[in-house]
């Protein structure tokens, strides 16, 4: 017979495991090429000694000359705090009732369950790695009711729980958008809009400023990074080649080999938004050229440039390449992903006041470039 204590053992012993390989190596391309670490966490917070340029012990001189004088090497300390990521699911006691005699009928419910949980997560770990760190969605442009324009549609999904803020002040928390029209730049939300001013910024429920340290922050050279002040080292600043213009293969190795003069990088990943992968397309096609497609880790498939991944990614800004070495980005962890236990070991919680069974999956984390330098963007690309 199921009971509560069959389902947390087998969301426990058989699901977790399960559940935590898929989130590490099928969310997204980048995420497989990224290492997991536990090291350089201390407390809630990731502290990392990263060495700039190279030991300045070296030099020659003459054969009974004074040796060369010892410079050790030159560090940077990046600090960044460990960012919270939930995922939930939840059960309810009448399914849970339903099923007690049938173990088929509940292993689909918990099937999905998870499946739901999976694909939730994809999508928002996806956005994250190439967000800024914010959990800006898109800005508010006009409302009409439930519906409103909004600037961008790249990051919204249906069933997405979202705040909207004026500047730093919430105006509209957990509404759930029901409908995403891409093409005219729309959504429809569950609740009134009127309170929501045009200026407006959406953002995942109680994310604001919260998300890890995706591309996005790593690219907005504005900002400081990792707590400390851009215009202290050249480390913290990658390259950016703004209003690029038509696309080529020599734009792009043209980055390829100042990363490789200036940096030492070598690109083993390009990540492009749709309308630069159409470009690219149409370029080999007007020279007659064939596009090489590469197996990547994680099941996934991309286009190849000149043996490097070239792969599409809907997070990624509108005429946006960016080229990365992904051996300088490491996911710093406390723990892989863990159920939330009670005091008592149980994972199952029934909500208060509710007949329903909730579980909640959480992995604290952040994401650290050890040499922004060594990475590019291509910006402005004409499609």
């Amino acid at each position: 017979m199921v009971t509560i204590n069959s389902a947390e053992n087998a969301l426990k012993s058989v699901y977790l495991g399960a559940v935590t390989e898929l989130l590490n190596t099928k969310v997204n391309p980048l995420m497989t090429k990224i290492e997991q670490t536990t090291s350089d966490v201390w407390g809630k917070e990731i502290r990392k000694a990263v060495s700039v340029g190279i030991n300045g012990g070296i030099g020659a001189g003459d054969e009974a000359g004074s040796l060369p004088a010892a410079h050790g090497n030159s560090y940077l300390q990046f600090v960044s705090t460990l960012k919270n990521l939930y995922g939930q699911i939840e059960i309810s006691d009448k399914a849970i009732r339903a099923s007690a005699n049938d173990r088929g009928a509940f292993t689909d419910l918990l099937n999905a369950e998870i499946d739901g949980l999976l694909k939730a997560s994809k999508f928002n770990l996806g956005r994250m790695l190439y967000g800024d760190g914010t959990g800006l969605l898109a800005m508010v442009v006009d409302t009409d009711g439930f519906t409103m324009d909004v600037s961008d549609t790249r990051n919204l999904i249906e069933g997405l729980a979202v705040d909207f803020y004026s500047e730093d002040t919430p105006v509209l928390t957990n509404a759930h958008i029901l409908a995403v029209d891409h093409r005219n730049g729309t959504i429809t939300i569950d609740k009134s809009a009127t309170a929501i001013d045009p200026g407006s910024n959406m953002y995942v429920q109680g994310s604001k400023d919260r998300e890890i340290t995706g591309l996005g922050a790593i690219f907005d050279t504005t900002k400081p990074l990792y707590g400390i002040d851009r215009s202290t080292s050249s480390v913290l600043n990658p390259i950016k080649n703004s209003s690029t213009g038509a696309l080529s293969e020599t734009v792009i190795q043209n980055v390829i080999d100042r990363l490789e003069t200036q940096a030492g990088s070598n690109v083993d990943f390009i990540a492009v938004s749709a309308d630069v992968k159409y470009a690219y397309m149409d370029y080999m096609a007007q020279y007659k050229r064939n596009i090489d497609v590469m197996n990547l880790d994680g099941g996934f498939k991309s286009m190849s440039f000149n043996g490097i991944p070239l792969v599409y990614d809907r997070f990624v800004p509108d005429g946006t390449m960016y080229l990365l070495d992904t051996s300088a980005f490491h996911l710093h962890q406390l723990c892989d992903w863990r159920f939330l236990e009670t005091e008592n070991g149980n994972i199952l919680r029934q909500s208060q006041g509710y007949p329903v069974y909730t579980a909640t999956l959480v992995k604290y984390c952040d994401l650290v470039c050890d040499r922004p330098n060594g990475q590019a963007v291509i910006n402005g690309i004409l499609t």
